[in-house]
């Protein structure tokens, strides 16, 4: 026994390395979170993780993917806003509707799903009100200074804006230009105002082609895109773009960066329908997950008796688009990893 003591000492502690590397391992594989770092989301569905509690977001099957049940989230999983919190190493921030004192360490997401900019065809706290909220959040002491100068915040709006525009004018495109200017021109003043409120490092999502959404391919069996939507959807790009210019070179640093959901969908989607046309078996891009039995329905939808008139495909990990106007879980993956150059420019510590 005496002789083997060195032996087993040594593997005993090669036991033990090798288990500190095995945690070591994991603990970068999953994350551990910084406390330091915040993230203040505003906008539309396509950030909401569960503000809007009376919309079909809180029924299955969204969040079947992730986290199981519904949870607020418009897809069957997670969103871009999961995806930007993971890649700050944080969680995703607690939906301000949801808010507990005890869960405000990263951030707080405002955004509430089917909202925009102005105010749209539902009855919900457009991006002016939400920054209203948070700014009497910090009046409240809740988030301080040093809380704000550490973080991040997140934009996407005015999609809903552009469906209010086109179901008013009957999907006419008299008159968009001069709309297309003062949604912009208010969502720079928006922009602006969250910087004045202490946060200097912001993300603001470029439109995603309009064109190509499930509800404007329908009428094409699925086949190809709204041309002239999406025009709509570059116009407005390219004056966004100037405003966050002008804006960065107002306040003398870059604050602002554009994350490009508009090339980012159309390059994942022309990857996807590659891979559809050499395999039939995989999806259609352009094809909802989730769809309702008839026009009738929709994405969730029951009848009175509790039956459902929906149909979900069979794999949507394999799905670019949840519904008719979201993206699923595997969507939102291919486009947050194509955005991602642009997120590390907003995580540079010289911003």
């Amino acid at each position: 026994m005496t002789k083997q003591t060195p032996l087993i000492t040594r593997l005993l502690s090669l036991l033990l390395l090798l288990f500190t590397i095995i945690i070591t391992a994991e603990g970068t594989s999953y994350g551990t979170y910084d406390n330091r770092m915040k993230l203040f989301v505003f906008g539309d569905s396509y950030v909401d993780t569960g503000n809007y509690f009376t919309s079909p977001s809180y029924k299955l099957p969204y969040g079947i993917t992730f986290p199981g049940k519904p949870s607020g989230r418009f897809s069957d999983g997670r969103v871009l806003t999961d995806y930007v919190a993971s890649f700050l190493n944080i969680k995703s921030p607690r939906p301000y509707s949801l808010k507990k004192s005890s869960e405000l360490q990263y951030g707080m997401n405002f955004a509430y799903g089917g909202t925009g900019v102005f105010h749209t065809l539902i009855d919900g706290p457009n991006m002016t009100v939400q920054i209203d909220t948070f700014e009497k959040l910090i009046q409240q002491n809740v988030y301080t200074k040093p809380d704000l100068q550490s973080s991040i915040s997140l934009v996407s709006a005015a999609g809903n804006d552009y469906l209010k525009f086109f179901v008013k004018n009957g999907r006419s495109t008299k008159g968009v230009s001069k709309f297309t200017a003062s949604l912009v021109k208010q969502l720079s003043l928006n922009l602006k105002r969250i910087q004045s409120l202490g946060i200097n490092k912001i993300a603001i999502v470029l439109l995603e082609p309009i064109g190509c959404l499930p509800i404007a391919t329908e009428n094409t069996s699925y086949e190809k895109c709204n041309g002239t939507l999406n025009t709509v959807a570059m116009n407005h790009n390219h004056l966004l773009l100037q405003a966050v210019e002008e804006l960065n070179k107002e306040i003398g640093k870059s604050v602002f960066v554009t994350l490009d959901l508009f090339n980012s969908f159309l390059s994942t989607i022309a990857s996807m329908q590659r891979n559809h046309e050499a395999n039939s078996t995989l999806m259609n891009p352009l094809q909802p997950c989730c769809v309702g039995v008839s026009s009738s329905y929709y994405c969730g939808s029951v009848d009175e008796k509790g039956a459902k008139k929906y149909s979900v495909c069979d794999k949507p990990g394999l799905s670019f688009y949840w519904n008719n106007f979201h993206p699923s879980q595997n969507g939102w993956h291919a486009v947050y990893k194509r955005v991602q150059s642009s997120l590390r420019k907003i995580e540079d510590k010289n911003l």
